[in-house]
């Protein structure tokens, strides 16, 4: 019985499991953020060390994306979902159970990102086999809808549980959605074995995973004052190896041999183009659900549930505006749609960058946040349409495998880079106002200094030792005083990427927006 004459939950079985799916990924990536001052503490570790597991859960997603979409043609689409979803299944209960940031990383990043690049392009296929027509557009709008909402209610469902239970339930929760989508997934139609496992290009797996790995790193290595010398030779290193790998694909594809990737897509202008312009709209997006958990929280003072309370209307904007861009197109071409966006989002974070004080009211940076999150819908929603239109539908799946690989890419960066640039502003600040506050200690300044950075590391819980207790306040709100300043800086350097993306966006030439290609995650 074809599926499309089917009825109730028979007929959107596949779309149902595919959404739970799509869902669990999405909330990953801004539920784990409000909890950073509980992870610290539980965890006794450091907010740069939490910084790079949240970094290195999109990076491992970005960098086995393309070998997701491959595993799915070798053993079958059901196959590769549900080992994808075991894998992540895993990952989630080793997160839930772990007693030190090792176990996290291994959990939730590694195991968790390996299960999510299995599992996304396995989604997109499901529901693309399951639909036809009419029944195809509704699945991928409720498919995309879905990915929409999980990254709005992120925000205030972790802050919740970390509040009230504990942010372990965030990874047990999603431990228990997995069980249902295993127990569900006799719903999802498997596929023939279209490629072999000799035919599959192990080397362009390697390189691409490491050289995307090696290039994060390497921002990330600027937390570090003391390893500056060799950040040049990491990233020369990272970028040479996914030189190496594009020009590997380029000579499989000469030899008519599986490339992992038809890189080829890459000289289409408008597909080129509208990747750059995604890599533009994740990087400030990751960088602002990075940084502004952490300013709440270290200078605001408040809780993870009150962090969320004030993220949600972002993350509502993101999503009622992600849900109304193909309506847009209706009467503005796409471009412009995405151009509006990019403008919108930089007005948002131009406001937001005159907000940062150490006495602020947390809740005075809500209208602008709300600005910022409806262009990011507006950039988010009709980029991924624009992309996915610019190619012909027989290279969808490589398509979505190059777009969903970068837009990762980008959020992977975007949390390395926009926090970077937190940590050295605060470095460097905290230099100026040692040197312009006559702090009274018996410490140097350079033991202040490294005291008082400690002090941010742990997200400022517990109390600085080395500085005598009379002192412990004025230290506390110099860092404030210098962490409002950093914020003030970065979400000026936001808005010039926003501005830069929109000059991007402009130049994309015009096209026919398909209504029926299945929108990223």
């Amino acid at each position: 019985m074809n599926i499309a004459n089917r009825k109730g939950t028979n007929k959107w079985g596949p779309a149902i499991v595919a959404c739970m799916a799509i869902f669990i990924i999405v909330l990953d990536m801004s539920a784990m953020n409000v909890a950073i001052t509980n992870l610290v503490t539980d965890l006794d570790t450091t907010l740069t060390t939490i910084q790079a597991i949240i970094a290195m859960y999109a990076l491992i997603i970005a960098s086995f994306m393309l070998i997701g979409s491959k595993i799915q043609d070798i053993i079958g689409r059901k196959k590769s979902f549900l080992l994808g979803i075991s894998i992540y299944g895993v990952g989630t209960l080793i997160a839930s159970l772990s007693v030190n940031a090792g176990m996290l990383l291994i959990g939730w990043a590694i195991l968790e990102g390996i299960g999510a690049a299995l599992m996304l392009p396995a989604t997109t296929t499901i529901i693309g086999v399951s639909y036809e027509g009419k029944d195809k557009i509704k699945a991928f709008g409720i498919w995309g809808g879905i990915a929409a909402m999980g990254s709005a209610v992120g925000p205030i469902f972790g802050g919740f549980f970390t509040n009230f239970v504990s942010w372990r339930m965030i990874f047990g929760s999603e431990f228990i959605v997995v069980l249902i989508i295993i127990f569900y997934s006799y719903y999802i139609k498997d596929s023939k074995s279209i490629l072999k496992w000799k035919e599959f290009d192990y080397v362009g797996a390697i390189l691409s995973v490491i050289s995307l790995i090696i290039i994060v790193m390497g921002l990330l290595i600027f937390n570090d004052p003391t390893k500056w010398d060799i950040i040049p030779g990491v990233l020369f290193i990272g970028i040479a190896l996914f030189v190496i790998f594009l020009y590997w694909e380029k000579r499989r594809i000469r030899s008519n041999k599986k490339p992992l990737s038809d890189i080829a897509l890459l000289k289409n202008r408008t597909f080129s183009i509208g990747i750059v312009a995604s890599v533009f709209g994740q990087i400030p997006l990751a960088g602002y659900l990075f940084i502004m958990p952490v300013f709440l929280q270290q200078v605001t003072h408040i809780d993870a549930f009150m962090t969320g309370v004030i993220l949600l209307p972002s993350s509502i904007a993101v999503m009622i505006l992600s849900l109304m861009g193909v309506k847009m197109t209706e009467y503005i071409p796409a471009k412009y749609v995405v151009c509006l966006g990019f403008l919108i989002s930089a007005l948002g974070t131009f406001i937001l960058g005159g907000k940062f004080s150490a006495t602020m009211n947390p809740y005075s940076v809500i209208p602008a946040t709300i600005i910022f999150g409806a262009g990011v819908g507006m950039i988010l929603s009709q980029l991924t349409n624009y992309v996915m239109s610019a190619v012909d539908k027989s290279k969808g799946s490589d398509a979505a495998g190059l777009l969903n690989t970068f837009k990762n890419l980008g959020y992977s960066m975007g949390t390395a880079l926009i926090g970077v640039l937190l940590i050295v502003g605060v470095i460097g600040g905290l230099s100026i106002s040692i040197e312009d506050s006559g702090l009274g200690t018996n410490l140097t300044k350079q033991e202040l200094n490294n005291e008082l950075l400690v002090y941010v590391e742990k997200m400022q819980t517990g109390t600085p030792e080395k500085i005598p207790q009379q002192y412990q306040d004025d230290a506390s709100n110099l860092i404030s005083e210098t962490i409002s300043m950093a914020m003030s800086l970065i979400f000026n350097i936001l808005t010039l990427i926003f501005i830069v993306g929109a000059a991007i966006s402009c130049v994309m030439p015009r096209i026919r927006i398909s209504k029926d290609s299945p929108p990223g995650a």
